[in-house]
């Protein structure tokens, strides 16, 4: 079983993403996705419980003692996320145009067509030299590019970015989701779902089960929808914003 948390705040549209190409003047909402104790999952290091709290704080005992662990120079090599391209969708037009939809998670991103994708979605613009360092920092990105192929222009494929999302991670216990869009063009099919659950499959790989998001209002029961819940035992999301 997969449970999520939400939390209603007002948040700042720049700094938090929303799936939707609505401008982001509104509500906002913490979203939480662990795993529960139904069919127990062992981890290399600790256990995920039922808790959400204990989920937190995994590394100690309910009396403060120090739960005790392997050490890391025993545990065995844990490789990246591999990255992994494949076409997901192929559809050949009237005029005999191919078009594919290429997911990859190898982080291919030109920060200039991502603007571009923003702007599509009304998204306020950021520092390009911080998009970057976001990109970088990222435990994982996900993109969708279209591939159109005309007949007998071999060579000459055009390529666009049409979603994107990223995961940032601690490695061990926690993640974040962050930037799920697409382009308004391809909305409504399938896409955002596909890249969400690709993320949480590769983090769930890794044994990562405490991964949260934020969501503008409008799009929490997409994420209801891949199995995320509102404030598990109400634990509430809390933000520090500059004063300024």
């Amino acid at each position: 079983m997969l449970i999520l948390n939400v939390l209603n705040v007002v948040a700042r549209p720049s700094i938090l993403p929303n799936f939707s190409a609505q401008p982001s003047n509104h509500q906002f909402n913490y979203i939480n996705y662990r795993l529960a104790n139904t069919g127990v999952r062992k981890l290399k290091v600790s256990r995920l419980r039922s808790n959400f709290w204990d989920s937190i704080r995994s590394g100690f005992l309910k009396d403060n003692s120090t739960q005790v662990v392997e050490s890391p120079s025993t545990l065995e090599e844990e490789e990246e996320p591999q990255p992994e391209e494949f076409v997901l969708v192929e559809k050949t037009e009237e005029d005999g145009v191919v078009e594919q939809i290429i997911f990859s998670s190898g982080g291919d991103v030109d920060i200039y067509d991502l603007q571009t994708l923003c702007d599509k979605v009304g998204w306020p613009r950021r520092p390009l030299s911080k998009l970057d360092a976001a990109l970088k920092n990222s435990y994982m990105v996900a993109t969708l590019h279209s591939i159109r192929k005309s007949p007998g222009s071999e060579g000459n494929d055009q390529k666009k970015l049409i979603g994107m999302a990223r995961a940032t991670s601690d490695h061990a216990f926690n993640a974040t989701i962050w930037d799920v869009l697409v382009d308004p063009s391809y909305q409504g099919q399938g896409l955002g779902k596909t890249l969400v659950e690709k993320i949480i499959r590769a983090l769930l790989q890794r044994d990562i089960g405490n991964i949260t998001l934020f969501a503008d209002s409008q799009v929490v029961e997409f994420y209801r929808n891949l199995g995320f819940e509102p404030d598990p035992e109400g634990i509430k999301g809390m933000f520090w914003y500059p004063k300024y």
